[in-house]
């Protein structure tokens, strides 16, 4: 179940919101040049986010950028200390009807994560809502692949600027 962070704790960290394969340019092809580049530029501002005291990432472990950042962040805590990831997950199934490739890469990035918070154990139409706001709740910064488009990242950046986060948007 979902917990609330201290406040020393919120300051330290930053959540991330992106896209879905099907919003970004390149789709699922992850060996595209632009993927690639996303991934960096993941790299770069995670990198940054660690000079300025961030330590602890959370993210929602979607197909698409979720996974970039993800695996961005776990390849900056090989070289730096004292970073957590957490993967905030809306329900236990959330990758039950993905292919089989998405499902393995999946389970092996939550598996490499510090902790996992599921906020809801069954699915319900509002557990991927539930658990943006808990990101949101519990960070201090939100970092978004983001160009405008509607749905759950655009929603996502609107409830933490409400909420004062600092927010940081690339572009895909």
């Amino acid at each position: 179940m979902a917990i609330e962070f201290e406040l020393s704790e919120r300051a330290a960290t930053c959540c991330f919101s992106g896209y879905r394969p099907e919003k970004l340019p390149w789709g699922r092809d992850d060996r595209d040049a632009r993927a690639r580049g996303l991934w960096r530029r993941l790299y770069d501002v995670t990198d940054a986010l660690y000079a300025s005291g961030i330590r602890h990432f959370l993210c929602g472990m979607a197909r698409g950028a979720d996974t970039y950042f993800c695996e961005a962040v776990l390849a900056l805590r090989e070289l730096r200390k004292n970073i957590t990831l957490e993967a905030a997950l809306p329900c236990e199934g959330q990758a039950s009807r993905w292919a089989e490739p998405d499902r393995k890469r999946y389970f092996a990035l939550v598996a490499r994560c510090d902790r996992q918070t599921m906020v809801s154990r069954l699915y319900t139409p509002d557990c991927m809502r539930r658990r943006n706001r808990y990101m949101v709740d519990n960070s201090s910064v939100i970092v978004t692949v983001f160009d405008g488009k509607s749905g759950g990242t655009a929603y996502t950046r609107q409830y933490a600027a409400r909420r004062g986060l600092e927010i940081i948007d690339i572009k895909p």
